[in-house]
């Protein structure tokens, strides 16, 4: 019996793990676009389903549903902590209203002809009055207005396209850790069950011989039926039997190696066989031979295969 599950490749072919993701990433990106400098960093962690958290600048609420739905793209399962920071650029940040200062202008050079004033106007002095210089998106009229919403978008998704490819990335490479912890835990699952299996066939005939002693210490002289002995070894044999138990936990084994090689949504998936393969050993536990020795034996390996089973669960929960 092959002590690695036949779904389960080895830690060298790395390509067949690149489909396997961890829930868990850091990443974080930067843009300057259009007078902005834009910086998103993405936080996630295991969780049941996508559960997303978006935090953004106060005014910025339209922009929302598209990040929502470009996580929504690339991401199943996890906690997912979105961060934007905005700032305009300094050079940038303010514009000078030249309609409103050609009017203010123009009142000026009217009320110097109507007074006869000879006083040139006081350019600094233009420069104060109300409106005459602003930040961009104060004095940006409706059409500019529009554009610069579509600019911070674009810039926005450029942002966030950066920094989902670094969290992927991220999560690859942890997802691969992952596999290569669970590998080792499925080998030792499989060899652990193959030794189980070698003590139940090696302790039938045991099983026999010490119900027959036990038999005739209880009888004393007293004539044992053949048939009768036979009868109550084979249901001893039957009670402790763990044959179907053994199957199940390998076939349990060899699916969820396909899986890991397969890649792709694998977490419920994984957790269901969990489920499965823990039932599996609990049975086996209770189904120990009665020949001391053997029995012994395998309640160790019983209770080492619920040992790992349990720290397989443990890697799946970061599994998406």
């Amino acid at each position: 019996m092959n002590a690695i599950p036949t779904g389960v490749k080895s830690n060298e072919q790395s390509n067949a793990h690149a489909g396997v993701r961890s829930m868990t990433g850091f990443a974080q990106a930067r843009v300057e676009e259009n007078g902005l400098r834009l910086r998103i960093s993405i936080r996630s962690v295991n969780h049941r389903f996508l559960d997303v958290r978006v935090h953004l600048p106060e005014g910025l609420d339209a922009i929302e549903p598209r990040i929502r739905e470009m996580l929504r793209e690339r991401m199943r399962r996890g906690h997912v902590d979105v961060t934007l920071h905005l700032e305009p650029i300094a050079q940038n940040a303010a514009r000078v209203n030249t309609e409103l200062a050609e009017a203010y202008l123009k009142a000026a050079e009217e009320l110097r002809r109507k007074f006869g004033l000879t006083t040139e106007p006081d350019l600094l002095g233009l420069f104060r009055l109300p409106g005459v210089v602003a930040a961009s998106a104060e004095i940006a009229g409706a059409a500019e207005e529009k554009q610069n919403e579509e600019n911070l978008g674009r810039a926005v998704e450029s942002c966030l396209a950066q920094t989902l490819k670094q969290l992927e990335q991220m999560r690859a490479a942890e997802g691969a850790a992952l596999v290569r912890q669970m590998q080792t835990l499925l080998g030792q699952i499989a060899e652990r069950t193959a030794r189980v299996e070698e003590i139940a066939v090696r302790s039938r005939p045991a099983i026999a011989k010490h119900l027959a002693a036990r038999l005739a210490e209880l009888l004393g002289e007293a004539q044992i039926d053949p048939a009768r002995l036979a009868q109550e070894a084979a249901l001893l044999v039957e009670r402790g039997d763990t044959s179907e138990e053994l199957a199940r936990l390998r076939s349990h084994l060899d699916q969820f190696g396909a899986l890991l090689a397969a890649g792709g949504e694998l977490g419920k998936k994984l957790d269901f066989l969990l489920q499965e393969m823990q039932r599996e050993a609990n049975t086996l536990l209770s189904k120990t031979p009665g020949v001391e020795r053997d029995g012994f034996e395998i309640t160790e390996l019983g209770l080492e295969i619920k040992s790992d089973i349990e720290k397989l669960r443990e890697q799946v929960q970061n599994v998406e």
